[in-house]
């Protein structure tokens, strides 16, 4: 009897999950509803799903409402209803049009108006499909009004938003957070009725007891409802079923491509190959997985084909099939690549595929999906409250100041301390924390589907203009969509972008090289011995100061040893305490015989008995448990988090229990290996994948190693990486370039290298706007270089704050002119009036203005580029208001080792983490003074006394110590340096000494 539910998917105005809706159902003898959330469909695939288990038969719909105005519920009859629904809701959403008061015809669904719209639109004439809906509020009333004649068309509307009070409550705090409206002015329009209650049925049918016709009216409504989604567990997959015409048609197309894929990637095919490639296409073929792989190679011919760069991995790249296609650069048969990870008999879903592009071409290759196939849509998922979030909504909500909110946020408050405000803000975000707030796009998933997206679900059209469906990857595997990965990466376009830096500038280096040769990089004695010194800085998914020790420790020195350092430095790995002993087995290969089981060196013995990668979880649950390899992905999968339901999961892992002890194995050795598995598989990647990644990173090491300055510009120019911008142009200065402020003849809005003169582009100057730089590089291309500031005054339309920003930086000094002078000239030559937006038609006759004589200062201009760079072009140990005690540095480390050093660093990065019992310590990376890098950590004693309190440099003492060869220095002390005063604010008569001593170091 209920045709108007709600679940907290009615965003900001619903206060429960649908599986809570369907709990109240069964709690109040409720066997069939119709869950119309308003304007949205996300819980709708879940809710038919679980409904079954609830006995509750199931009806879709839609509250259409324009805000929180009600216009009309539509109510499917089945699933072609469904999809007229969200065909109709989608087209609104996506032109951002008004819902219209009267419905259009729906061929399979029913629409019921709500009794007070209808008396307000006075609408006398219904079709066959068309109903009047009926409260128990609009009792009252229903006698009073003609509508009543009309015994054919009313049914029950009881809409259901809340369970009791606090569930009203949580939806108040909903609705002022959506009006941004302190809760004391929120309109009463915009709440809905505390009544909209769902009771018993027994009560509701007493209720109309008046007018039983309504109740029959319903009823028979609901009966002719049906609505049936397939979730069991040999469903039939839902994505596009062939690529071509017909499946026989596909099965060719794939034969034809692996035989031409042979030659490219095997110069000499033997029987390994061919036997790997027979049965990889069968089961393919078996599994119906065949239009899967030819849309991937559909995407990534058209990539090639634009002269994109891209990266295929996932479990995918365990695949010889995606080798040959030219999905991914990783050869299966060459890394021992575990087929069953990639797919088996037990898998109901394809394998992933996850391909990177460049961030700059991922849009593009986005529309070509959405142009190339027709039933191609986004998948979604949801941004929900979170207790920060929470906590700055109801502040306002309530009226905090934002000091208050802050301080609530952050959780650094003392709970005695709050006053009543703080604490109903603490109070009443618990109601809505989990909640989701509003729709989102998942990072990377694209449908790709047999039937219309709107089959199962509206759609909704983010900033970037592709339709969205409104569920997640959960409940889309669980009805058998499959997510096409397509993700942007700035890695492939520091790649590509190096490429046509060299193009530009030294043509004649590239034909020397191809930059997809990757098994002579892998051979390259000067790559490895990059890797092996971990000189990586800008290099993909190998410069951070964790994989920089890592390396080091591994002394990794070749493709494969990077294979595995790429997923041992995963989290999971790491927490189990497995990095650790793999480093020792590593460097004392006996070790692995005295430590590890021999089932589990037998099953790893690449890896010396250590789970490394996803594919270990597959084998040890499979050889050392006896588990089936169905039940060995159920497990890995399970341990992923990406498994809703965690009941058979829990019944793997009893079996893998009783399994083991059955075999003999002692608890102990067990649990231990139960214990490694369940803390690391999550974090895991598939070999494939760190495969995958280890062949961008030698590709980028490459570039790395002989053409480094190229390389450098072109890390920077596309975001940098792990590190600050300051940190790269560092680097480059290290590598030889010599560094520019930006200049108004020279720069670009990106930086761009003239031999070894590399310029800071304009888009470091965070005020200085982009239509400016586009004006000054449109009159510099079409007429050339500026001759002098007047010049460049005259052909450049600019304000005084905009060119100001420009003298400052030093952007004229080719005119040799002060900029304390250059700043007098501007502002002289911009006084006299406003601009006029068109070329002059003579040449302008300029007065003579007698500017007294001006002079800055090196300290002056480091303090300016600190400004407006966010960092200064000169050493920050110049800087410093005390001189420096010593000169060590990195290269002094091993000679102190054992002992204490005292030593500066400039902060480059610190990293904060916890003990395993919760107390706080720190990793910094940190630059000496001679440009060098080297590593500090404050163990939780230390760290509790000091703390990092952003850039500058700090002076520490400490132990100098070893953990496998890598050296770093284990804080026992450490303090900021002050910088000199900046000199622009000083007092000059008081501080002339201190700087002229300062700009003398400075020069020395």
């Amino acid at each position: 009897m209920y045709l108007n539910c709600h679940t907290y998917y009615s965003l900001r105005f619903g206060t429960f999950s649908e599986l809570e809706l369907l709990q109240l159902a069964q709690a109040n003898h409720v066997t069939q509803l119709a869950l119309t959330d308003i304007n949205n469909t996300s819980a709708g695939l879940n809710f038919v799903r679980k409904a079954k288990e609830f006995n509750i038969r199931p009806i879709l719909g839609i509250d259409f409402r324009n805000g929180i105005d009600p216009c009309f519920v539509g109510i499917a009859k089945n699933n072609e209803g469904y999809q007229e629904l969200n065909a109709f809701l989608s087209w609104h959403l996506h032109k951002g049009e008004e819902l219209p008061a009267i419905a259009p015809h729906f061929d399979n669904a029913y629409v019921i108006y709500p009794f007070e719209k209808v008396l307000l639109n006075d609408q006398i004439t219904f079709s066959d499909d068309e109903y009047i809906g009926i409260s128990i509020t609009d009792l009252r009333r229903l006698p009073f009004s003609k509508l009543v004649e009309l015994r054919t068309k009313l049914v029950v509307l009881q809409p259901v938003t809340f369970r009791n009070k606090r569930d009203f409550n949580a939806h108040r705090l909903l609705r002022a957070i959506d009006n941004n409206v302190l809760l004391s002015k929120l309109p009463k329009t915009e709440e809905a009725s505390e009544g909209e209650k769902m009771y018993p049925v027994q009560n509701l049918a007493t209720a109309f007891s008046e007018y039983p016709f309504i109740l029959e009216n319903t009823e028979k409504l609901m009966n002719s409802c049906s609505i049936h989604f397939d979730f069991s567990e040999g469903r039939e997959p839902q994505n596009q079923k062939t690529y071509l015409k017909t499946q026989e048609e596909d099965e060719r197309l794939l034969e034809e491509l692996c035989q031409k894929g042979l030659p490219y990637r095997y110069p000499e095919v033997n029987e390994t190959i061919l036997n790997r490639l027979h049965k990889e296409l069968g089961l393919i073929k078996k599994m119906g997985f065949i239009s899967y792989f030819l849309i991937n190679w559909d995407i990534v011919s058209h990539a090639r084909k634009k002269g994109f760069f891209y990266v295929g991995r996932g479990s995918g790249a365990n695949s010889i099939v995606a080798y040959l296609l030219r999905i991914t650069d990783v050869d299966p048969i060459e890394l021992d690549l575990y087929f069953e990870r990639f797919i088996n008999l037990y898998r109901v879903n394809p394998p992933d595929f996850d391909i990177d592009f460049s961030w700059r071409d991922r849009e593009e290759m986005t529309q070509y999906i959405f142009d190339t196939f027709k039933n191609a849509v986004l998948l979604g998922t949801y941004v929900t409250f979170k207790h920060r979030g929470v906590v700055r909504e109801l502040g306002k909500v309530f009226g905090l100041p934002k000091s208050e909110i802050d301080l609530l946020a952050n959780g650094r408050h003392q709970p005695s301390r709050l006053d009543e405000v703080s604490n109903l803000v603490l109070k009443y975000g618990e109601l809505i924390k989990g909640m989701p707030n509003y729709l989102s796009i998942h990072a990377s998933g694209i449908l790709i589907s047999e039937k219309p997206a709107h089959y199962f679900s509206a759609t909704h059209l983010p900033p970037k203009g592709f339709a969205t469906v409104m569920f997640d990857m959960v409940i889309a595997e669980d009805v058998g969509l499959y997510k096409y990965d397509i993700l942007g990466q700035r890695g492939l376009a520091k790649i590509k972008e190096t490429l046509e830096i060299l193009e530009a500038s030294r043509p004649e280096e590239m034909p020397k090289f191809d930059i997809h040769d990757i098994k002579a990089f892998k051979n390259d004695p000067n790559i490895n011995d990059m890797i092996k010194t971990a000189q990586c800085m800008g290099c993909f998914y190998v410069e951070s100061p964790a994989m920089r020790m890592l390396l080091k420790k591994l002394q990794v020195d070749n493709y494969l040893g990077l294979v595995a350092a790429s997923s041992i430095i995963r989290p999971g790995v790491a927490k189990s305490g497995m990095m650790r002993e793999y480093i020792l087995r590593h460097r004392n290969p006996g070790r692995a015989k005295e430590k590890a089981h021999p089932v589990m060196l037998d099953i790893m013995p690449e890896t010396y008995g250590v789970m490394v990668y996803q594919e270990d979880v597959i084998k040890v649950a499979n050889c050392f448990a006896g588990l089936d390899l169905g039940e060995a992905d159920v497990l890995r999968r399970g341990m992923s988090g990406k498994f809703r339901s965690r009941e058979e999961f829990q019944k793997v892992k009893d079996k893998f229990i009783d399994n083991c002890r059955e075999k003999g194995y002692d608890d102990k050795l067990i649990f231990e290996i139960w214990e490694q598995i369940a803390s690391f598989a999550g974090y895991a990647f598939a070999k494939g994948h760190s495969a995958s990644y280890a062949v961008e990173s030698y590709q980028s090491l490459f570039l790395r190693t002989y053409y480094p300055l190229e390389y450098m510009v072109a890390v920077l120019n596309n975001g940098g990486g792990f590190y600050r911008a300051e940190s790269y142009i560092h680097e480059a200065r290290m590598l030889g370039a010599t560094i520019h402020a930006p200049c108004v003849n020279k720069s670009q809005p990106a930086n761009c290298l003239y031999g070894t003169q590399l310029y800071l582009g304009f888009m470091y100057l965070k005020e200085l706007e982009s239509r400016v730089m586009e004006r000054i590089l449109k009159e510099r291309t079409a007429n050339g270089p500026f001759t002098s500031l007047a010049d460049f005054l005259d052909r450049v339309v600019i304000s005084i704050e905009q060119v100001s920003i420009l003298i400052r930086i030093d952007a004229f000094r080719f005119t040799q002119v002060n900029q304390h002078e250059l700043l007098w000239q501007a502002h002289l030559f911009l006084s006299k009036g406003m601009r006029v937006e068109h070329p002059k038609l003579f040449p302008p006759r300029h007065e003579k203005f007698s500017i007294p004589k001006m002079h800055t200062t090196d300290l002056e201009m480091a303090f300016t580029q600190l400004e407006l760079l966010g960092f200064c072009l000169c050493s920050p140990f110049g800087l410093l208001k005390e001189p420096l005690r010593n000169d060590h540095g990195s290269r002094d480390l091993e000679r102190y080792l054992g002992n204490h050093i005292d030593i500066y660093g400039y902060l480059v990065t610190v990293k904060n983490t916890s003990t395993h019992n919760g107390k706080r310590m720190y990793f910094a990376t940190l630059l000496d003074q001679h440009g060098e890098v080297f590593d500090t950590v404050l163990f939780p004693p230390v760290a509790a006394k000091y703390h990092f309190r952003g850039k500058g440099v700090y002076r520490f003492y400490g132990k100098v110590v070893s953990e496998f060869g890598f050296l770093s220095i284990e804080v026992i002390k450490m303090l900021k340096q002050d910088y000199v005063q900046d000199p622009r604010y000083a007092d000059m008569k008081t501080a002339n000494k201190v700087f002229k001593k300062k700009e003398k170091r400075m020069e020395n």
